[in-house]
């Protein structure tokens, strides 16, 4: 039945399909149904017999007016529902440059489909927060933010002809079927670190890349050389931090310390804050990181490695940062554009210690690519997954012990 008026008002129907019940997708639709003043008659409901099979169901929703049915089915888009009687996607040409025509449709960072000319494709480069570039002619759509829209280009407005499916939950049968995205101190270190472990060697196997993600504690609490082994082993192959990290961990390969205080120590050195000033110059004089490790004036540390396996590495600035390092991009739109295409390939992102680039990060990455942030500050997490980046598992604990925990654990069965 097609939207049209009833005794009740408005009508339409939806469905949905997956593992609709032990995800709670059906009830979170029903409840958003009653929530936005409408009402439901669940007119088809299939449960699949067992675990892996999946469900569906069929959803007539009713309100006071076309309008109403409308804004309710086009907030159940963005919860995996789709429209019985869909309609091919609509677009509009631009009329700004560096903006989307005024009822553009925003994206999530879940798996995406358009309908055009009655087929249904997916949407490239997914990412949260961006409109959807369509192509009619070549049959192709794609995330696009909005700083990189042209005057004139295709953008899709509205909800009709939009599909979403939500990424499901973890089972048991995955190394992170036992954690959630809860954030709590009181969860077992041990077993979390293991699944850890576990997800990363996974994602090498399937041949997808680990991206880490750090802060300036990695430095400040003795972790450098934990991740440096890492990447020496060969489990890092994408590196996002900000001007910090590189700087103080550039600091101790030189002077032993970081912002001034002795690794091995433990207590401030005389004149040690000139120490990250002194290590920014240094690399400036040479003319970057590569430059100083090919000419041998930088032989330790995460930078090191990082150059010396060809790691792809997006430093982004800030704007407190001193110096800053030549490799260091000071320019945000810049700095976004070369994240994003550094997160091609990645199937697992570890984000350590650092709010800022975690965020940007979670932003970026498709549902599907699995997120642990681990932090001694349970707001880091939590903002993380605020921002939509539901699939982030958060542990709270010391980075120091947790970082050589995972490298020992990832050495002993390499």
């Amino acid at each position: 039945m097609a939207t049209g008026e009833t005794k009740a008002g408005a009508a339409d129907e939806v469905e949905v399909r997956g593992h609709i019940v032990d995800s709670l997708l059906l009830p979170k639709i029903l409840d958003r149904i009653l929530q936005m003043g409408g009402t439901f008659e669940i007119h088809e409901c299939k449960i699949g017999a067992r675990r892996a099979d999946p469900s569906y169901a069929r959803i007539e929703i009713r309100g006071d007016t076309p309008e109403k049915v409308a804004e309710i089915i086009a907030d159940l888009v963005e919860h995996g529902a789709s429209p019985v009687h869909a309609q091919d996607a609509r677009v509009e040409p631009a009329d700004v440059a560096s903006a989307f025509p005024v009822d553009f449709y925003s994206t999530t960072n879940q798996k995406t489909q358009v309908r055009v000319g009655g087929r249904w494709i997916d949407v490239e480069d997914q990412e949260m927060d961006c409109g959807i570039l369509l192509d009619e002619r070549a049959g192709r759509a794609r995330c696009i933010p909005m700083v990189h829209v042209k005057l004139g280009d295709p953008i899709v407005v509205g909800h009709r002809g939009v599909r979403v499916t939500p990424e499901e939950r973890p089972r048991e049968s995955s190394p992170f079927g036992f954690m959630s995205s809860n954030v709590s101190s009181e969860k077992p270190k041990a077993v979390s670190l293991r699944s850890v472990a576990e997800g990363i060697r996974a994602t090498r196997a399937a041949g997808k890349k680990v991206l880490l993600v750090g802060g300036p504690a990695i430095a400040h609490t003795g972790s450098a050389p934990h991740v440096a082994r890492l990447i020496r082993d060969g489990w890092i192959q994408t590196l996002f931090a900000g001007n910090a990290l590189a700087t103080h961990d550039v600091e101790h390969s030189l002077y032993g310390t970081s912002l001034g205080v002795s690794i091995a120590r433990g207590e401030s050195i005389e004149h040690g804050h000139e120490h990250h000033l002194r290590a920014i110059n240094a690399i400036r004089r040479i003319g970057g990181l590569r430059q100083a490790v090919e000419q041998g004036a930088l032989t330790s540390g995460i930078m090191y490695e990082a150059v010396k396996q060809g790691v792809d590495m997006v430093l982004a600035g800030s704007i407190r940062d001193d110096g800053p390092l030549p490799d260091v991009v000071t320019d945000a739109l810049v700095a976004q554009d070369r994240m994003r295409e550094a997160i091609k390939g990645v199937g697992f992102a570890l984000c350590i210690a650092t709010a800022l680039h975690s965020i940007a990060t979670g932003n970026l990455l498709p549902a599907w690519v699995k997120v642990v942030c681990v932090d001694i500050n349970p707001a880091t997490v939590t903002k993380l997954a605020d921002r939509g980046s539901f699939q982030t598992v958060g542990i709270v604990t010391d980075v120091e012990p947790f970082l050589r925990s995972l490298a020992a654990e990832l050495a002993g069965r390499a």
